[in-house]
């Protein structure tokens, strides 16, 4: 016979307690303990001992299945997958309020015309999906439209129509009967991913689930939610820029490494197929304090606009500030500055922006971010027709990168004239590239050939 239980979970991280805390001791968040009410089964006394049909094989004797992916008709959603959806494998895209998951996520929908789409919603009416499907201007026979909250009823339909594709908007609204707690909490997602994680398994349909996240940006639920699913999609980008970036955190059928940007216009989402023409300002006159930085994501290079502003400190304590950059890295580099290249910053604010609202985390990107920071202490512009790729050490060294030829590649083909890379960078042939290629050790280097 099962007993209730009542115990208090933390819906940060999903720590259980057997009474109420203040503060999580795991997480050390603050009021983040729910009580929930959970069935307990008494124990056997006895263990039942049966052997399963699954019989342990040798990988030899395991069959090769190629299973042909779902190619949508977003390139760059394709491209963060590897090359489209696996049918029977879970999604999960998470992203900030507002940000455009529903709206990825309907245009999915509605440009697969030639495979079956069911599309639950539990946070919307289907008056508003409809009022959203208008402004995207997009039609779909195919693609059918249900708002539920109910992980039984859920189920039940989507056993029945056999979908393709089934997206979940969001797994936080959705709850099952078994469990006596409020829709979002920590049993609730949990046991509700994991009955929909059993279902496309076993009937081979790839599902995407949408999440929430928590203030600190991570996904909403316990982490053994990202255990579960087969790929956790990050769905970026400030909502004062217009663009967006899609990335992937994890990625059981593709590389980590891969990334989408998207522009967020009034009819949708809109790709960005050449993203170095959309990141570099098309000023042609030169200006100090700015700097291209040719950087790579996955497989993609292209060329972003660093710039930067250094003035003099109107408190005691210079600035530190930097969008889209890391600022501990920036630190990092102002000290190097400081000690090996002989220049005076600790009583100057410094501001750091990358063109754009995007985040870079590539360290190819140091070079052109003290050149861009030395530019705008001396007042003098770098030619607006130089970029640079290198990552700087703590001893003034720069060191190798990278996809070197790709990063020179694509300065060339957007018509740059000169390139600066770390000189350990040999091994490819630059007597037929229409760019110079400057090489240099040392960050000293540099700047002498930039500023004289």
């Amino acid at each position: 016979m099962a007993q209730t239980k009542t115990i208090y979970i933390c819906q940060s991280c999903g720590t259980q307690s057997p009474k109420w805390l203040g503060k999580c001791t795991a997480c050390n968040e603050w009021n983040t303990f729910v009580e929930e009410i959970v069935n307990r089964k008494q124990p056997s006394s006895k263990l039942s001992l049966q052997v399963s049909e699954n019989q342990p094989i040798t990988l030899e004797n395991i069959k090769s299945a190629k299973t042909e992916r779902i190619s949508v008709g977003i390139t760059e959603f394709n491209r963060v997958l590897g090359g489209g959806i696996v049918p029977g494998s879970l999604i999960l895209l998470g992203g900030d309020p507002g940000i455009g998951k529903s709206t990825l996520a309907l245009q999915l929908a509605l440009g697969l015309t030639d495979k079956k789409i069911l599309y639950t919603s539990g946070e919307e009416s289907l008056q508003q999906i409809k009022l959203r499907a208008e402004r995207l201007n997009s039609k779909n026979s195919n693609c059918l439209f249900l708002c539920e909250t109910s992980l039984e009823n859920l189920i039940a339909h989507t056993d029945q129509l056999r979908p393709d594709i089934l997206i979940i908007d969001s797994i936080q609204t959705v709850s099952t009967e078994t469990i006596e707690s409020s829709p979002g909490s920590v049993s609730q997602v949990r046991e509700c991913t994991s009955a929909i994680l059993k279902f496309a398994k076993k009937n081979d349909v790839a599902v995407i689930l949408i999440g929430h996240i928590t203030k600190e940006g991570n996904l909403a639920g316990p982490k053994v939610l990202e255990h579960m699913v087969d790929t956790v999609l990050q769905f970026e980008g400030d909502t004062n820029y217009m663009y967006r970036i899609l990335r992937s955190n994890k990625n059981r059928f593709g590389s980590t490494n891969e990334l989408g940007i998207f522009e967020m216009r009034s009819d949708g989402l809109r790709e960005i197929t050449n993203p170095s023409e959309q990141l570099i300002s098309k000023v042609n006159e030169d200006v100090s304090g700015t700097a291209i930085a040719a950087t790579v994501e996955g497989a993609r290079p292209f060329l972003i606009e660093i710039q930067a502003l250094v003035s003099s400190a109107a408190y005691g304590t210079p600035q530190r500030s930097s969008t889209g950059f890391d600022l501990r890295r920036l630190n990092m580099l102002l000290a190097v500055l400081e000690k090996r290249a002989g220049f005076k910053l600790t009583a100057k604010d410094v501001f750091l922006n990358i063109a754009g609202g995007i985040k870079i985390s590539d360290p190819a990107t140091d070079l052109s971010v003290i050149s861009s920071i030395l530019s705008s202490n001396i007042d003098i512009a770098i030619n607006h027709k130089n970029c640079f790729a290198g990552e700087v050490g703590l001893t003034g060294e720069i060191r190798a990168i990278s996809r070197i030829e790709q990063r020179i590649s694509e300065a060339e083909k957007l018509g740059f004239e000169k390139i600066y890379i770390p000189k350990l960078n040999k091994g490819f042939n630059t007597s037929k590239l229409k760019i110079e290629v400057v090489k240099a050790s040392r960050v000293e280097e540099v700047f002498r050939n930039i500023f004289g």
